[in-house]
């Protein structure tokens, strides 16, 4: 949702008035009387909420909230689902088919979340027992793509799950590249890195709280000092594939902590499911549209173009939400509580001075920081041979991570169902750097104009992949490709990305906020709040709404059950030996294991 725009807090005064004349306002009420329903007034008997974004935080929220007998209105500046979202590319059908499919970037649903897969069992799906949850599917591989050398090409086993069909040449590849990484990463490296794991591993949340939030994994990893191997798998690699985050930067508590939660997972303790899963078919075919229209069944309504302005502030309470509808008419929505869940790059913007000074941790919001995460697909008249699973180019200046979609989908023929006929498969590309110059213009990302990122981002691709013998990508097969709309300007002066990702550089721990504010009718639910699993994800998002429902809940009285909110997995036998580290900490001793 957009935050621009100046406040105009006469709005607030008429807003209070009308909710005193009326004796209660629904959710949208707009101050001035108008003639039928207020947008987005709902039947259910219970208290109003409305809920400001429409991602998976919002959508969350009002599933929870919902469920629970709340009358729930979001309100959405631009697409139900956000940033998970997949969409249409325009003017692409032909005859019967859909248009081709789009999205901010490709779905990544491990087996380490349970709180999100939770909410998705609870979507009906026709034919599925266990709802939308059995759209997801696992791809058995995995690949570090790397320029000039053999890729690294990883199984990914899971009891019940069909591994890859691999050919004489692709086991003659995978073995290569096993032994040239081998002789990449000396012994002493290796055995190094491991004792990092351990170190981490056994540390207690003490130690990681303080020491390993301060510390870059880059530091911790001593990554500086060791081979290009190491630095590009186990640095570099790690935090791309794991927190698709910085190793120069990246917190080690978070890189850590999710890395421990992967080595678990593909253990198969306390997981959910395999470590790598995706949808069955484009987002909202499988996931989003189901669940908005099960939200509707519940009794939640949506006012789609609306778009947040600022949470009015007096009397220590939420009294409105200035918000600006599709025709650019300000309304003063009233409700009995607020969640925002919007991402923080936008919810920020809509907290006034006398708002944060009610709640300092808001204004510790402003020191989050977010970066460019975007996704580019590449749609192909040809099924590439690519590893059957994500990709990720390690050597490539902008840090492409990858998926061939179409062998993933289930829902028929990708030409058949899509596009113009000619299309058969979806190379959906994340592009994490746009700060560092490509390999054709020497240019950023950022300084690219959109049809030079397309080239560029095509060119790095066949960098790695087309590098040892066997084409992959060949241009004569690439039809079209379609660069997320939220991004613009690129090439010129003001490059502007509506959708940025929160990113955890050291000390990003200390500074978001919880679900639960100051102010005793607004909560937050988003990414950036403070929730177990301490990373920008959908999981975390989820998490968020759930915790910010069982605050309203509370702060309400409200006898409802709460939501469930499942930490990640912490393995038993270890809880001994983090109780040691715990009192060496207090005592102002390294970790047992830490050899510096």
């Amino acid at each position: 949702m957009d935050r621009t725009g100046t406040s105009r807090r006469t709005f607030v005064a008429a807003g209070a008035a009308a909710a005193a004349g009326a004796g209660a306002v629904a959710v949208g009420a707009a101050p001035a009387a108008a003639a039928g329903a207020a947008p987005g007034t709902s039947t259910a008997a219970g208290p109003s909420v409305a809920v400001l974004g429409g991602g998976v935080a919002g959508l969350t929220a009002a599933h929870e909230l919902a469920e629970r007998g709340f009358r729930v209105t979001v309100y959405e500046r631009r697409a139900l689902g956000g940033k998970a979202r997949s969409m249409d590319v325009p003017d692409s059908a032909r005859g019967a088919r859909r248009p081709l499919p789009a999205e901010h970037g490709f779905r990544f649903i491990p087996g380490i979340y349970h709180n999100l897969p939770d909410t998705m069992r609870r979507i009906p799906f026709p034919g599925n027992a266990h709802g939308v949850w059995d759209n997801l599917v696992a791809p058995p591989e995995m690949m570090f793509a790397r320029s000039g050398a053999e890729d690294l090409r990883a199984p990914i086993p899971w009891p019940g799950e069909r591994p890859a069909d691999l050919t004489l040449d692709d086991v003659r590849r995978a073995l290569t590249a096993f032994v040239e990484t081998a002789r990449g990463i000396p012994l002493h490296e290796a055995a190094y890195f491991v004792n990092r794991a351990l170190v981490f591993l056994t540390s207690c949340d003490e130690r990681r709280d303080d020491v390993w939030e301060r510390t870059p994994w880059w530091t911790f990893t001593r990554a500086a000092e060791m081979s290009v191997t190491y630095q590009r798998i186990l640095a570099i690699g790690v935090t791309r594939n794991i927190v698709a985050t910085k190793a120069e930067e990246a917190s080690t508590r978070t890189v850590g902590t999710l890395g421990e939660a992967f080595v678990f997972n593909a253990l198969g303790r306390g997981a959910d499911g395999p470590p790598d899963r995706i949808l069955n078919a484009p987002t909202n075919e499988a996931w989003i549209d189901p669940w908005v229209a099960h939200l509707r069944t519940l009794g939640v309504e949506f006012e789609l173009g609306w778009s947040l302005r600022e949470l009015a502030y007096g009397s220590g309470r939420i009294t409105a939400a200035l918000v600006d509808d599709p025709d650019g008419a300000r309304h003063s929505v009233v409700a009995d509580h607020y969640v925002c869940a919007l991402p923080v790059e936008h919810a920020r913007r809509t907290w006034g001075a006398a708002l944060r000074a009610a709640d300092p941790m808001l204004a510790r919001c402003d020191r989050l920081q977010t970066d460019w995460m975007t996704g580019i697909q590449f749609y192909l008249t040809a099924r590439p041979p690519t590893v059957d699973g994500h990709l990720n180019c390690i050597d490539s200046p902008w840090s492409l991570t990858a998926i061939a979609q179409a062998r993933h989908w289930t829902g028929g023929s990708f030409a058949e169902v899509y596009g113009d006929g000619s299309v058969v498969d979806c190379l959906s590309v994340d592009i994490s750097e746009w700060g560092k110059p490509g390999i054709l213009y020497g240019k950023t990302a950022k300084e690219c104009t959109r049809e030079q990122v397309a080239k560029e981002v095509w060119a790095q691709l066949k960098a790695a992949l087309n590098d040892t013998g066997r084409t992959v990508l060949k241009d004569a097969d690439l039809h079209s490709w379609f660069l997320d709309p939220g991004v613009s300007g690129i090439g010129g002066p003001n490059p502007v990305n509506e959708d940025e990702l929160l990113i955890h550089p050291v000390g990003t721990y200390h500074l978001r906020p919880s679900a639960a504010t100051k102010v005793p009718n607004l909560f937050l639910a988003g990414d950036y709040v403070a929730v177990p699993i301490d990373l920008a994800t959908m999981e975390g998002a989820n998490t968020s709404a759930r915790q910010a429902v069982n605050a309203l809940l509370d702060r309400a009285g409200s006898t409802a059950p709460r939501c469930t909110v499942q930490p990640l997995f912490r393995a038993p036998e270890i809880e001994a030996l983090k109780r040691h580290d715990r009192l060496r900490y207090r005592l102002g001793l390294p970790n047992s294991l830490d050899l510096g």
